[in-house]
C-alpha cells in the first residue's frame, strides 16, 4: 500500500480554513476521504478535526507550551536534507508513541518524539501539527461538519452516522466503518458494555409555565449538584464512567458494591452522585475531590460520603433500551432498583409542580428536569425533549485566556475571558470576569492555566480551551467589544466544571437565545442579535 503524505493533510487543512462556504468544506473532506486506504481513515479525521485520540481512547499527549516553543526554536535554527516524508500513519505513530509515555523518563522521551515529528516536517506540516496538539485547527470543521463529510463520501444518510457516533464514541472508526461496510456497518452499531457513551443535553427552561407549552406529558425530577454517571455492569463486573467518559470506577468503590445486589445480569444505568454530610449535598467541589482520588480512597470515602441517584436505564440483559420512550425505561428501572431512583413527580399543573422545585430547593438541590414522557434516550444532543430548571441563570463557559492580576491579587491569572462556542467548533469570547474565586481558587486555577498556555503578551496569557466554568450573570447585553456582539452583565464565577470537557460548554446559538428570552421574559422586544 502507498501510504498518504501527511503534506496532503495539511494541503486540505489550508484549504480548508481559506473558504467559509459549508458545502464547499463538505465537498473537499468528502474527496480526500475517499482517495485514503482503509487504514488511513480513521486517523486523517481525527487529524482533521484536530482531536488526535478518539473519547473512548481518552489519551493525551501531555505536551506544554513551553516545550513545543523550545522544540520550534530549535528547529527554526536547523536544515534538515530530505528528511523522511511524513504520513497520516506515520503521524498517528508518533502520537501514539508520546501518548504512551509514563514512567521515569517520560517526559524527556515524549519530548525527544515531538522534537523526530516536528524535524521530519514542513512547515506547513509542522503549522498543522502545533494546531492538532492543542485543538486549535481554526479552519472552521466541527465534529458536525466532519458528520456530514463522511455521509457524502460514503453516501448515506447523515442521520445515521450521527447515531453511530454517538454510541461508538469514535468518529474515525465511524467514518471507517461508513466508507468500507457502508449503510450496513454503521447499523450493527450498538451500545457496548464497558464502552461508554455521551449523556443527554438538555435545554434550559425559563419558567414551568414554558414547559407545558410543548404540549407533552412531563415527569419532573430532582435536578442534582452533583456528578452524572453511567455504571455498565455485567454478572461480577462494574464499571463506572463519568459525563467526560473517564473510568472513575477506583474514586467509587461504594457505588460498585452498591451495584453488585441489583437485580440484574448486564445492564447500563444513568444516575447522579451527590457528596453529602448529616442528609444534606455539600458543595459540587467537595464531590471533585472524590473524582480525582486513586490513592487513599477509603479516607477521603469516610470524608465525604456520596449517595446515588438514578434515573435512567440505557442496556438491560442484551437490549439497547435508548429508543424505548422515557416512561417505558423508568418503568424498567423501578423495576430494578426502586429504592435508589430520584425523586419525582408526574403532573401537569404549574402550581404543584413550583411546589415540587422548592421542595428540591429546600433540600439543597439545584432545581428540576423536565422529561417528556415519549422521549427517546439521545446521547450527546440537545432538544426540547429533556429541559432543566434552575432558578439562577447561568451558562457553561471555557476560559480561553487570562490576565495577571494587580493589587492582593499580583502574581495570578485571576482576569478570565470566558468564551461560548462557535458553529464552527471554536470560541467567541462573551465576558470577562474576575469574581467568584478564592485566593486559594486563583493560586489552582493559575497554575492549571499556564500549564495550558499557548502564547502569551505582558498582561494576557493565552490558553487552550479546556477548563469549563459555571457562569452566573444579571443578563446579557449587546456589546461591540467582542467579536461575538454580546457581553454578561455581572459575571460571576460559581464553580469549575471538572465534570465537563470544552465541548460540552454552551454555545453562541445558546446565548442568543437567552438574550432574546430575556426580553419576552420583561414583555420587551430584543433586538436581533444577528
Amino acid at each position: 500500500m502507498k501510504e498518504t503524505l501527511f503534506s496532503n493533510l495539511a494541503s486540505l487543512c489550508d484549504k480548508l480554513a481559506r473558504t467559509t462556504r459549508r458545502n464547499e468544506k463538505i465537498e473537499l473532506i468528502s474527496d480526500f476521504l475517499c482517495g485514503l486506504e482503509e487504514e488511513e481513515i480513521a486517523p486523517a479525521v481525527t487529524q482533521i478535526i484536530g482531536i488526535i485520540f478518539p473519547e473512548a481512547e481518552r489519551g493525551s499527549l501531555e505536551i506544554g507550551y513551553s516545550t513545543l516553543k523550545q522544540i520550534l526554536e530549535r528547529k527554526e535554527k536547523q536544515t534538515t536534507l530530505l528528511p523522511v516524508p511524513l504520513t497520516i500513519l506515520s503521524v498517528r505513530m508518533y502520537f501514539d508513541e508520546i501518548s504512551a509515555s509514563r514512567g521515569t523518563g517520560s517526559r524527556q522521551k515524549r519530548q525527544n518524539l515531538l522534537e523526530s515529528l516536528l524535524g521530519e516536517a514542513s512547515p506547513l506540516e509542522a503549522t498543522y501539527l502545533v494546531k492538532m496538539i492543542f485543538g486549535e485547527m481554526q479552519h472552521g470543521v466541527s465534529e458536525g461538519l466532519m458528520i456530514e463529510a463522511i455521509a457524502s463520501a460514503a453516501r448515506i444518510d447523515p442521520e445515521l452516522v450521527m447515531r453511530a457516533n454517538m454510541l461508538l464514541g469514535d468518529i474515525g472508526e465511524v467514518a471507517r466503518l461508513a466508507l468500507i461496510e457502508g449503510d450496513s456497518g454503521l447499523r450493527r452499531i450498538d451500545l457496548q458494555l464497558f464502552r461508554p457513551i455521551k449523556p443527554m443535553l438538555a435545554e434550559m427552561a425559563y419558567s414551568i409555565g414554558e414547559i407545558f407549552k410543548e404540549g407533552k406529558r412531563w415527569a419532573f425530577e430532582y435536578k442534582f449538584d452533583g456528578a452524572r454517571i453511567q455504571i455498565h455492569k455485567k454478572n461480577e463486573e462494574t464499571r463506572i464512567f463519568s459525563r467526560r467518559l473517564s473510568d472513575v470506577t477506583l474514586s467509587l468503590p461504594e457505588i460498585v458494591e452498591l451495584s453488585g445486589k441489583f437485580k440484574v445480569g448486564e445492564a447500563v444505568f444513568e444516575g447522579e452522585v451527590i457528596a453529602i454530610k448529616n442528609g444534606k449535598p455539600l458543595p459540587f467541589q467537595e464531590l471533585m475531590r472524590r473524582f480525582r482520588r486513586i490513592q487513599e480512597v477509603e479516607k477521603v470515602r469516610k470524608e465525604i460520603p456520596v449517595k446515588l441517584y438514578l434515573f435512567d436505564i440505557l442496556y438491560i440483559e442484551g437490549t439497547t433500551t435508548i429508543d424505548m420512550p422515557y416512561e417505558k425505561r423508568w418503568n424498567l428501572l423501578a423495576s430494578i432498583c426502586p429504592a435508589l431512583l430520584a425523586e419525582r413527580k408526574i403532573s401537569q399543573d404549574v402550581s404543584d409542580v413550583e411546589d415540587f422545585l422548592n421542595r428540591a430547593l429546600a433540600k439543597g438541590h439545584e432545581g428540576l428536569m423536565a422529561k417528556a414522557m415519549d422521549s427517546p434516550y439521545t446521547p450527546g444532543k440537545r432538544g426540547k425533549k429533556w429541559f432543566k430548571i434552575k432558578p439562577a441563570e447561568t451558562l457553561d463557559l471555557v476560559i480561553v485566556a487570562a490576565d495577571w492580576g494587580y493589587g492582593r491579587r499580583t502574581g495570578w491569572l485571576s482576569n478570565y475571558y470566558l468564551g461560548a462556542i462557535k458553529e464552527e467548533g471554536d470560541f467567541d469570547i462573551i465576558g470577562k470576569t474576575f469574581k467568584g474565586l478564592t485566593d486559594q481558587g486563583f493560586k489552582n486555577i493559575t497554575q492549571r492555566l499556564l500549564s495550558l498556555k499557548i502564547s502569551e503578551t505582558k498582561s494576557t496569557v493565552y490558553v487552550r480551551p479546556e477548563i469549563v466554568v459555571e457562569v452566573a450573570f444579571t443578563e446579557i447585553q449587546r456589546s461591540p467589544t467582542y467579536k461575538s456582539g454580546f457581553a454578561l452583565r455581572f459575571a460571576r464565577i460559581t464553580r469549575i466544571r471538572e465534570d465537563k470537557s470544552h465541548m460540552d460548554a454552551d454555545t453562541i446559538n445558546r446565548v442568543k437565545e437567552v438574550y432574546e428570552k430575556q426580553f419576552k421574559r420583561k414583555g420587551q422586544s430584543g433586538i436581533n442579535p444577528g
